[in-house]
């Protein structure tokens, strides 16, 4: 028996406070599956496996399998809804500064991270098994093109939750812009984990390297989003009447 349970690391993300029966019991299939497929890619390799082979280990057939997951690739990539609910009702948030609001879903999604590997018997073996999830999710081109597509969903989600803020409409330039700059934090948190998980360092140490890179990030789109807050604090009318933002006067082509 494996003496790290890693796939506690993605349960995580939360479950329900209160659900009926019914309810518990599909998510725990859900988990079941994207776990046992998650082990099975990491020991074969993503195109080693087919979704048979999981819908067999798991004991159910290969339609129940894709009952739950419309790809095979949304398997092992399955947090996005949750970080695309964590973001919306963060930017929501009147008076939250939109870079604030994902620097704490990103801390969230970190915290879970390493606070699970501190709970492991062996967190050195804990933390290499995230950098073998992060390398095969790197190294397979289908899992890159599907991690591409939820990033733009993700993109989608913040420019709608802006352009609400501004009165403006998510196709507009400001809160396009602005969602990708805020979006564009998740891969540099991505590659920082990989970076610091080598080595000797705790979970508490690899948070707070991981976080310093973060906010360095963060502090380079910090005055563009400052002027996001200005349209947002005038109610966006400058932008539709084509005045350009602040940071933006003077690099008009």
């Amino acid at each position: 028996m494996s003496t790290v349970d890693w796939t506690g690391w993605r349960r995580q993300a939360g479950e329900p406070e209160a659900e009926g029966l019914r309810e518990r019991k599909k998510r725990l299939t859900r988990q079941r599956l994207s776990d046992t497929a998650t082990e099975m890619f990491l020991e074969h390799g993503f195109d080693g496996v087919r979704v048979a082979e999981i819908a067999e280990a798991c004991g159910v057939s290969e339609k129940t399998v894709f009952n739950y997951f419309p790809t095979k690739e949304s398997l092992i990539l399955d947090l996005g809804e949750t970080t695309m609910t964590a973001l919306r009702t963060g930017l929501a948030v009147p008076g939250r500064r939109p870079v604030d609001a994902v620097l704490r879903v990103l801390s969230d999604e970190l915290h879970g991270m390493t606070s699970w590997i501190a709970a492991q018997d062996d967190p050195v073996r804990a933390a290499d098994t995230i950098r073998r999830f992060r390398e095969l999710t790197r190294s397979t081109p289908s899992l890159r093109a599907y991690h591409r597509d939820m990033i733009d969903r993700l993109i989608g989600v913040a420019a709608e939750a802006l352009a609400q803020r501004t009165g403006m409409v998510p196709d507009d330039p400001e809160p396009q812009i602005a969602a990708t700059a805020l979006l564009g934090l998740w891969p540099v948190q991505f590659r920082s984990l990989g970076k610091h998980l080598a080595g000797d360092r705790t979970p508490g140490q690899v948070h707070q390297a991981v976080t310093a890179d973060v906010r360095r990030a963060a502090k380079l789109i910090e005055d563009g989003l400052t002027s996001f807050t200005a349209l947002e604090e005038r109610g966006g009318a400058g932008a539709r009447q084509g005045d350009a933002p602040p940071a933006l006067r003077g690099h008009q082509v």
